[in-house]
């Protein structure tokens, strides 16, 4: 058996089931031997694409996903969907074959690309270990939830490997939880003990299986109010002493309260510009707590009283058993019950429609959707000055509803991601928020929509422009020709791709997308939706303050 096929069929023992890509002949033969060994392939039409739908079924199904991508130019076209998977230290593998030949015109340094954007480069070096890195690497992705760049030179694809080398490959042993020390335990309850008013902040780390039962106890006993970053949006959905998001996307009653907070603790939760609005939501005498289970992490964004090293759920768990007595009523005051009821989601909160015959506003766009769409749902929202409408005027069912793939801030990832979450979860309708740029950008995808049957919405909130440079620039009478369009008819681009597609300009047109959800969904549908270009959105004026 040559290494090609060995490293495939290894890859899948060692539980790496879904695989995305481009298919070239460096990545042929490997890509193969994992479609044969069982695993599922699913083609894009660009690398960059194929890059953020493993990186959203990675998020998602918390497995390790796969890239599989040819050598050079391959690898540079997924750069900008794994820059994005290392940032968000997504259990990422990219397969990548690699020509080691200095006068080949696919040669780059490819372990120092990798190394530039926070990936892990490893690489297949012979035929008798083959096996055993390869396994190694999916290791190193779910233990250290890294993305890892597999190298795969040509020469060595086609070298033997010995007889029986495949009886090495197996899963990855379970990760270990981190034990959080005794003394900062202690610490921590001491912390809440004395907190008046305890505001618990989770991120991505707290969302383990038991993750929300055991921050939920803890604050209980406490009285904490409850917020996520965005990444880990729809963690505490249902709980009356939810805050929803922490952060630029925050309601204004979720603001005030987050910074009237005498102790915030950040539970697996970088606490970094954008979730405490460049610190202006931490109060000048409020004791902020980390939890990590990566040491490294702590402190990283702000200085923290007290930084904890453990597993978020350990850590919660062991908090509560620290901590004496019955249940406190801290936070949860009868006044602070009442507001959270009554206007801690944004679409509660009165605001003046600015909807016209020709364009919708798109928080009235937003509000009518969450109406119309089904409760189970996985939104992928790409970036851009439209992003904060989907994000938060839509709701999610829990903290798989939303795959937020913005820690890069590239624009055209928002599509890729829902078809990576909508794999993930074929038992929930996909949602893609995508602005006009975004979706030009990635329309090859559309394809893949189609061709893989998904019934999916794709949501386009079209001003015809960036409209994150409109209205930054805009009000200081900077000249805007390199970042407005001439108006696109996006609903008949995706119908050449095989959808059902609406126009909406008004409340009205919205019928179309109630019929499609109540029909068959047999094709996917995309929504052209015209909105009001007149200001900038309100999480934005929030992200220019720190610029």
């Amino acid at each position: 058996m040559k290494v090609a096929e060995a490293v495939g069929r290894a890859l899948y023992a060692a539980g790496v089931g879904q695989v995305f890509g481009v298919v070239g002949s460096g990545n042929f033969h490997l890509t193969n031997a994992m479609v044969a060994a069982g695993a599922r392939f699913v083609a894009a039409r660009h690398e960059g694409g194929a890059a953020t739908m493993a990186d959203a079924y990675a998020r998602v199904s918390g497995t390790v996903a796969a890239l599989s991508v040819h050598q050079g130019p391959g690898l540079t076209n997924a750069m900008t969907g794994i820059a994005e998977a290392a940032k968000s230290r997504s259990p990422l593998l990219v397969l990548a074959a690699e020509v080691t030949e200095p006068r080949s015109n696919f040669h780059i340094d490819q372990e120092a690309l990798a190394r530039a954007v926070g990936a892990i480069p490893l690489r297949i070096t012979s035929g008798e270990h083959a096996v055993q890195q390869a396994c190694a690497a999916v290791e190193r992705a779910l233990h250290e939830r890294r993305t890892v760049l597999l190298n795969v030179p040509l020469r060595t694809q086609d070298l033997d490997v010995p007889e029986g080398a495949l009886a090495q490959a197996a899963p990855p042993r379970e990760r270990t939880p981190v034990e959080p020390s005794p003394d900062d335990v202690t610490a921590l309850a001491r912390v809440l003990g004395q907190a008046r008013r305890p505001l618990f902040v989770a991120g991505r780390g707290a969302r383990s299986p038991g993750g929300r039962a055991a921050l939920e106890a803890l604050a209980e006993r406490h009285g904490a109010l409850l917020a996520t970053s965005a990444v880990a949006r729809g963690l505490f959905h249902g709980n009356p002493w939810s805050l929803d998001v922490s952060g630029g996307f925050s309601s204004p009653l979720t603001a005030e309260l987050i910074e009237a907070a005498d102790t915030i603790v950040g539970w697996g939760c970088a606490l970094n510009m954008w979730t405490m609005r460049h610190g202006r939501l931490i109060g000048a005498d409020t004791t902020v707590v980390q939890v990590d289970d990566d040491a490294s992490a702590l402190g990283a964004h702000r200085e923290v009283w007290l930084g904890v090293t453990g597993d978020v759920e350990l850590t919660a768990r062991r908090a509560l058993e620290a901590s004496g007595g019955g249940a406190r009523e801290g936070y949860r005051t009868a006044d602070v019950a009442g507001a959270v009821a009554a206007r801690v989601r944004l679409r509660d909160v009165p605001y003046e429609d600015t909807s016209g015959r020709e364009r919708i506003d798109p928080r009235t766009l937003t509000i009518a959707l969450d109406d119309i769409l089904p409760a189970e749902r996985v939104i992928g929202v790409d970036s851009g000055n439209f992003m904060g409408y989907p994000s938060m005027y839509l709701s999610v069912p829990d903290e798989n509803g939303m795959c937020f793939t913005q820690a890069f801030q590239a624009i055209g990832l928002g599509l890729a991601t829902a078809i990576g979450a909508a794999l993930a979860r074929p038992d929930r309708l996909a949602v893609a928020a995508l602005g006009d740029g975004g979706a030009m950008m990635g329309a090859a995808e559309l394809d893949t929509v189609r061709r893989l049957g998904l019934p999916m919405v794709v949501v386009v909130y079209n001003d015809d422009a960036y409209g994150a440079e409109v209205h930054h620039f805009g009000p200081d009478g900077h000249p805007l020709d390199t970042v407005e369009f001439p108006p696109t008819d996006i609903a008949a681009v995706a119908r050449g791709y095989g959808f059902e597609a609406v126009t909406v300009r008004t409340r009205t047109d919205l019928k179309a997308v109630e019929d499609w959800v109540g029909g068959p969904r047999s094709v996917p549908l995309l929504v052209d939706a015209k909105v009001t270009r007149d200001r900038g959105s309100w999480w934005l004026e929030e992200a220019f303050r720190g610029h």
